[in-house]
């Protein structure tokens, strides 16, 4: 999210869903693209980020590496690099000396905002997924590596970081550097989990034995009694090239799959608990690494266009707000997984079938959760049962005033015992509790369930008061020995029951429960049912409520359990008139503006464009080109052509590469092979002279390819030029100490030209204007390719086209070869609507190969492939497109069919159209363009 200005927006929504913590990643990749040369500005810059997280009440956990994976080209890791001999990730010392400063620059950066500088950062996590050697039996290097992890923990120290370090173990039964394990330790053992990995290809199976059980004792044993710490819980997957896309992995990481295997993990007594991801956003430029596409939504709960339409959104509200409020939680132990695992069903319920965890407060020694799924935990079965347990009043089996409970399939439930609500003790609740907040005058507790369930609670009181004031769930209730029992079945309809004077229960189905929401301000709190988002509250004036909130209905009723003494509403600002109910909460009514905006249509536009590919012209000028001469190279695989020809010992590391080889003929060629190598699903061509003799379209999983033409007969003597034009899609990942895959080369690997000795051929290369030094700094470093119209800057606005011919991309190339378009248009999106924008490019009924990349107002966001997707919408954030103004949007289009290509349809859609009260976006500076010095 190359856009500071949203970071708030997308705070608001992770505090509202009742999180108080981010982690975030640091690419050193991106701020050190060449060695030295550090650029922590604009959108590279943290200070937003921190100033957000203060602004929202969020923690951070910064996630500075120096490795740090996350689908990144590198892993994190600068292009440079691939030049660096020696083993990476271990305490070689060449590695050594390349990380130590981008670790201190960006450590004395983090150190000013820690917690004991009174800033959001609260932990530290160095390094990466440092488990093991992924190549072992046969690990490069010694593992494990404590000098290495010594020596990056000593550097962030002498800058300043004093804020506990903390591991993420990619396996979760290691613990190579936890507390008390000597040299490299760290203060706080933490591990990932991804059960269901990351093919989302089938989205309704869960294979068996996937659930984990005893992560709670692996972690007592190996960290020395550390709190429970997943740093990455598995909450999405990476849509892939070719296959399956990131609405693929929502749905198998969906609000089932949250019920779940969150409630599992709570089970483990985990109180540091990161998900992965909570907010992805995109892999704009030359971010992704060849595992994923540019689009980085993960599945997650808040969308890449940050917009919160997935029911897995709501889902994980209801567990986050219920443990908002639960205290006791932080200071639980499992009781019947530890020694001895009993969680069969048998034991706490009536009914073998489920499986249940006894989670106990072992401080306050009262308090206990019962977690309740299948025994099969990938069961569609539903399972009726009781659920016996003891209790502060002895051994109880509930329900007790008739009835069942019910766990319906792939389903879980959290129950309570001893549970405190403001100063009255839930003896039980099978109801999950959602949220409470004690008033003034009451304390209201909110319970939701399914459908058409029965469950019961009861509380220690002597009030024999029970009314049911609105709704008609209440089935039965008694109040005898000082227990007040309430039994009652969800409908779809909200109940609201009076036990007492100072207690207030409000019992809803599910799906209305994701309607709530619990602003908190300065001395007090609220409850709010309304849809899609309540961001923030405070009193002002004093008895009037001020709340800002998002909606995405033209018409809403909503309602305030709040104090007695709030009498008042106004909502982002606007008086809103209330009515008070006979149980004392305030309802209210919104009617939104027209939820609607206009948007231009792409093919009504007045699109220009230029030849794209002029380098295969026979008058074409290659002279400022690079020569490839490098006889040596520092890459562990060693050129198996007379030079060098990988891209990074030249400085290119990110976009399209080109290549030309110049030759003279000998008149005995009789076919031309190259060998090019860009990473899974690159793509690339190869023109003898102007004519294209072979192409490679791309396929998922294949990262080099021989591209093999037969040329015309060629007159001996007679010079020729053989260009390649291939696809970098990003550096390989390094996932283990010593394998350095990140230097795994990009471009040529072998040629054979029939009859000519290959060291007859000269060649040159070029990527981005000034390599690892770009011309534009500001959106710098991976937003250009090395494609003629990037190095000019004509992806830029306000280019001069008057020389440019009139045509759109709807028109298309009738031969191979690259077109460049483009094209202005404004708009004007009223300031309180929210309307996320995306562009959308419709896959050709007829089959033809090409690749798109799409620019906007200068940044590139989006590469499509029309042989794979799975990616054909490119949503673009506010701030790199303009809402209230003008925009240039440029389309690079290369065709590899011999027909060539067109897109059949290029449209501009609206994802969703919100009122809101996020706070203004700031528009990323949109350099003009400007002749550049040294294009060629």
């Amino acid at each position: 999210m190359p856009v500071p200005s949203l970071w708030i927006d997308i705070f608001e929504k992770v505090k509202a869903l009742g999180f108080n913590t981010v982690s975030f990643y640091v690419h050193w990749g991106l701020v050190e693209y060449a060695k030295d040369d550090f650029n922590f500005d604009g959108y590279l810059s943290l200070e937003p980020l921190f100033e957000a997280a203060k602004k929202t009440g969020i923690y951070l956990i910064a996630r500075p590496g120096p490795y740090i994976n996350a689908e990144t080209t590198g892993g994190g890791t600068p292009g440079w690099g691939t030049r660096v001999p020696g083993a990476w990730r271990t305490d070689n010392q060449t590695y050594i000396d390349a990380m130590e400063g981008y670790v201190r620059t960006v450590s004395r950066i983090l150190a000013k905002e820690q917690i004991t500088e009174g800033g959001p950062l609260i932990l530290v996590q160095p390094e990466n997924e440092y488990s093991y050697c992924f190549e072992i039996p046969n690990c490069p290097v010694p593992w494990p590596q404590p000098g290495y992890m010594e020596k990056l923990q000593k550097m962030m120290r002498e800058e300043g970081l004093v804020v506990p370090t903390i591991t993420n173990e990619v396996q979760y039964t290691s613990s190579n550097y936890a507390p008390g394990s000597g040299r490299g330790e760290v203060d706080i053992r933490g591990y990932d989990n991804y059960p269901l990995s990351f093919i989302c290809n089938d989205t309704a199976t869960w294979p068996n034995n996937k659930l984990p059980i005893n992560f709670w004792e692996v972690n007592h044993n190996l960290s020395g009694g550390n709190p429970n710490s997943i740093l990455e819980m598995q909450a999405g997957a990476h849509g892939r090239w070719g296959w399956f896309s990131t609405e693929d992995c929502s749905i198998l990481t969906g609000s089932s799959f949250e019920r779940v295997f969150y409630k599992n993990y709570v089970s483990f007594s985990t109180t540091i608990f990161n998900l992965y991801m909570l907010y992805g956003g995109t892999n704009w430029g030359g971010i992704a690494s060849p595992a994923t596409i540019t689009s980085y939504d993960y599945g997650a709960a808040i969308k890449e266009n940050r917009l919160l339409t997935r029911e897995k959104y709501s889902e994980l509200k209801l567990l986050a707000q219920f443990l908002r409020v639960s205290p006791a939680y932080t200071t639980t132990r499992p009781l019947n997984q530890y020694p001895v695992n009993t969680v069969n069903g048998s034991v706490y319920t009536t009914n073998s079938d489920l499986a249940v965890t006894q989670l106990a407060d072992v401080v306050g020694n009262r308090t206990a959760f019962w977690i309740v799924r299948h025994a099969a935990y990938n069961s569609l079965q539903e399972s009726r049962y009781k659920l016996q347990f003891p209790t502060s009043r002895g051994n109880i089996s509930i329900p007790s005033l008739g009835g069942q409970l019910t766990l319906n399939g792939r389903d879980s439930k959290i129950h309570v015992s001893d549970y405190d609500v403001g100063g009255t003790t839930v003896l039980y609740s099978s109801g999950e509790i959602l949220t409470w907040k004690k008033f003034s005058s009451k304390t209201v507790l909110v319970i939701h369930g399914f459908p058409g369930e029965i469950h019961e609670t009861a509380f220690l009181s002597k009030s024999r008061d029970i009314q049911q004031v609105d709704g008609d769930a209440l089935e039965n209730s008694s109040s005898k020995n000082g227990i007040v029992t309430i039994n009652y079945k969800i409908t779809k309809s909200q109940t609201v029951i009076s036990v007492g004077e100072d207690l207030q229960v409000v019992v809803v189905n599910r799906n209305d429960a994701f309607d709530f929401w619990t602003p908190e301000w300065n001395g007090g709190a609220a409850i709010v049912r309304s849809p899609y988002l309540i961001r923030s509250a405070e009193v002002n004036p004093p008895g009037t409520l001020a709340l800002r909130g998002d909606l995405n209905q033209t018409k809403v009723d909503a309602e305030i359990f709040a104090d007695g003494k709030i009498h008042s509403l106004t909502f982002n600002g606007r008086a809103v008139s209330v009515e008070k109910t006979v149980y004392g909460s305030l309802k209210y009514q919104i009617r939104t503006s027209n939820l609607k905006v206009s948007l231009p249509k792409l093919e009504g536009l007045d699109w220009r464009y230029i030849d794209g590919l002029p380098e295969v012209k026979t008058d074409y000028d290659d002279s400022k080109w690079t020569a490839a001469n490098l006889i040596n190279t520092t890459n562990p695989r060693k050129p198996t052509t007379p030079t060098s020809l990988y891209s990074s010992d030249y400085g290119f590391h990110t976009g399209n590469i080109l290549w030309r080889g110049h030759f003279v003929a000998t008149g005995k060629e009789d076919s031309f092979t190259v060998q090019v190598q860009g990473g899974s699903a690159f793509s690339a061509s190869m023109w003898l002279d102007d004519k294209q003799i072979a192409y490679f379209p791309g396929v998922y999983n294949v990262a080099l390819k021989n591209l093999t033409g037969t040329p015309p007969i060629l007159q001996a003597g007679s010079k020729h030029v053989i260009t390649i034009l291939q696809d970098h899609m990003g550096l390989e990942q390094n996932y283990g100490p010593g394998g350095d895959l990140h230097k795994i080369p990009r471009g040529i690997l072998n040629y054979d030209f029939g009859g000519l000795e290959a060291n007859k051929v000269t060649w040159k290369v070029t990527g981005n204007l000034g390599g690892e030094h770009p011309v534009d700094r500001v959106r710098a470093p991976v937003n250009e390719g090395g494609l003629f119209a990037e190095r000019q800057g004509f992806h830029q606005p306000d280019v001069g086209k008057s020389l440019w011919r009139r045509g759109s991309p709807l028109d298309g190339l009738t031969t191979p070869g690259v077109r460049f378009y483009s094209t202005t248009f404004d708009l004007n999106i009223p300031s309180n609507l929210d309307a996320p924008i995306s562009f959308n490019i419709a896959n050709n009924t007829a089959p033809q190969d090409f690749r798109v990349l799409l620019y906007v107002n200068g940044y590139q966001f989006g590469k499509y492939a029309s042989n794979l997707g799975p990616q054909s919408s490119f949503p673009v954030p506010e701030g790199i497109l303009n809402h209230r103004g003008r925009n240039t949007v440029a389309v690079s289009l290369w065709a590899m069919s011999l027909g060539g290509a067109k897109l059949e349809s290029f449209l501009l859609k609206t994802d969703g159209v919100i009122e809101t009260s996020m706070h203004p976006v700031v528009p990323m500076p949109q350099p003009s363009w400007k002749q550049r010095e040294d294009a060629y």
